[in-house]
């Protein structure tokens, strides 16, 4: 299997994809949930055990329809009877006529229920909880570029951190495209992707720094197409083994946790793509341009180099 051999297809396959994203991005734009935007959190306590779809299906349908609670994140407590309920209307937070309305359709369908307690998180709050979760993507980023380089070289650091850039991309354009809310799990969903990512690509990084060792004969394109070869059993079975647990946990964890696991699930398909089709392909280029350039030096040095003086 020559993936090096076609590695420009795959590039151009992965440009597409983030060109995609980008656009996504731009024009739908992301479904900021109640955590970043601002609303009401509401505990609330029932006589009975319920799920997150039970309440989920009583906030959107029927006499609750018009306030628009589609949105709304339903988390059951383990242990207890009480769901937490983070939910807003028009942007705002929930007024107390809107609570009422929610405590009696509730209880009309699932058993008295009562508020123990609720709250109200402030726009402001979103957006430093927003900052925070990028602040810690870019120092997530600017550790794995010091240990990358550390224990490796440069240019494998830059060549993850851009395989990540692209998974990180194309996850949150698929969100926006889908219309999926994006909440705190969401980002954890993320900096769980860039995790299992650079350790997948460090597996191959590592194997090619082995055969550079031992390999010496071979072409820069046979020796990095050789360590995909070599790790490629390991990162699949990784990948579909993790995979059926992340798949488990969409279709039967409950509405609560389903965006986080279907974030998951596209990223990891698509973290190992990059980490075999992205990673050490960027990798490769740049180590062969540089090459190149060395040589081109080389040459002209030599040209500039004045000629031995014939004697008279």
């Amino acid at each position: 299997m020559d993936i090096i051999g076609r590695r420009r297809m795959f590039l151009a396959i992965s440009g597409i994809l983030v060109a995609i994203g980008i656009i996504a991005l731009v024009v739908r734009g992301l479904n900021l949930g109640v955590d970043f935007t601002g609303g009401s959190l509401l505990r609330l306590r029932f006589e009975r055990p319920v799920t997150a779809g039970e309440v989920s299906g009583v906030l959107t349908t029927g006499e609750l329809a018009d306030m628009n609670l589609r949105k709304a994140v339903v988390q059951p407590i383990t242990g207890t009877n009480d769901v937490q309920v983070r939910a807003q209307v028009a942007g705002r937070p929930l007024n107390d006529e809107q609570v009422g309305r929610i405590v009696a359709a509730l209880s009309q369908k699932t058993g008295r229920v009562s508020v123990v307690e609720s709250q109200m998180v402030e726009p402001v709050i979103g957006r430093e909880l927003l900052g925070r979760a990028l602040m810690a993507l870019v120092i997530a980023c600017i550790g794995i570029v010091i240990y990358v380089s550390l224990r490796f070289e440069f240019r494998f650091a830059v060549a993850a951190i851009l395989a990540l850039i692209h998974d990180t991309i194309i996850v949150l354009g698929a969100f926006a495209i889908m219309g999926r809310q994006v909440n705190s799990p969401f980002i954890a969903a993320v900096l769980t992707i860039v995790g299992y990512s650079i350790n997948d690509t460090i597996v191959i990084f590592d194997k090619i720094r082995e055969n550079l060792r031992l390999r010496k004969k071979e072409t820069l394109e046979e020796l990095t197409n050789k360590s995909i070869l070599q790790t490629l059993r390991r990162s699949l079975n990784t990948v579909v083994t993790t995979l059926l647990a992340v798949v488990a946990l969409f279709l039967f964890g409950g509405a609560s946790i389903r965006d986080f696991s279907l974030a998951l699930i596209i990223g990891l398909v698509i973290g190992t793509y990059s980490s075999i089709f992205v990673a050490s392909p960027v990798w490769l280029e740049w180590r062969m341009w540089d090459r190149a350039r060395q040589r081109r030096q080389a040459a002209a040095a030599k040209v500039k180099q004045p000629g031995p003086v014939r004697a008279r």
